[in-house]
């Protein structure tokens, strides 16, 4: 069970209506999860939706580059709620199924292109340690271009604060158990 819930909206302040109408007509056309906790500080909710609309929609990174960066994220936190819808948003985006399924299991997949390596390698690196050496910044700036990296930690960062949200709030949970991601917190939720 999800430890907050959307509002009624007859209970939301006319801020938190405004969030709401504001991320409804927006690009998702919908609230997402994480807003749900956001808007306890509507500032936050509405700030928070228009970064991730730019973030997910609208950088240089082709959309199977965004969701494999996602999916990294997701795998990272065991943020199951994240990894079940960005799943299949990156099979929609052309990302190879063999290569979900790798990040899955904490295997390293097999990648098509210097640029889904970069993003792979950067994203894995970035998350593990906090930051990216010297020889990977340069083969990240050469596959991806500068604006390509900064919008992949931007990415990165981004949905580190949506993991974390849905997961402290378990938000999506347990409709969005992703079976693959073995996780001892949430029994069945894995092998």
């Amino acid at each position: 069970m999800p430890r907050l819930d959307l509002p009624p909206e007859e209970a939301m302040t006319e801020a938190q209506k405004a969030a709401v109408a504001e991320a409804v007509s927006g690009i998702r056309g919908r609230v997402p999860a994480p807003m749900v906790a956001w808007l306890q500080n509507p500032e936050l909710a509405s700030r928070g939706q228009k970064l991730g609309e730019l973030l997910r929609y609208q950088t240089a990174l082709e959309p199977r580059l965004s969701e494999l960066a996602i999916l990294v994220c997701g795998r990272h936190w065991t943020s199951h709620h994240e990894w079940t819808a960005h799943k299949r948003e990156g099979l929609k985006a052309g990302m190879d199924p063999e290569v979900i399924a790798a990040i899955a299991a904490r295997r390293t997949p097999s990648l098509r292109d210097a640029r889904e390596q970069a993003v792979y390698d950067v994203s894995t690196t970035l998350l593990s340690t906090g930051r990216v050496p010297k020889p990977l910044y340069e083969s990240g700036v050469a596959a991806l271009g500068e604006r390509g990296m900064v919008e992949l930690v931007g990415i990165l960062g981004y949905y580190c604060l949506v993991a974390l949200t849905l997961n402290t709030f378990e938000l999506g949970i347990p409709g969005s158990i992703a079976p693959e991601l073995n996780d001892p917190e949430f029994p069945g939720a894995g092998a």
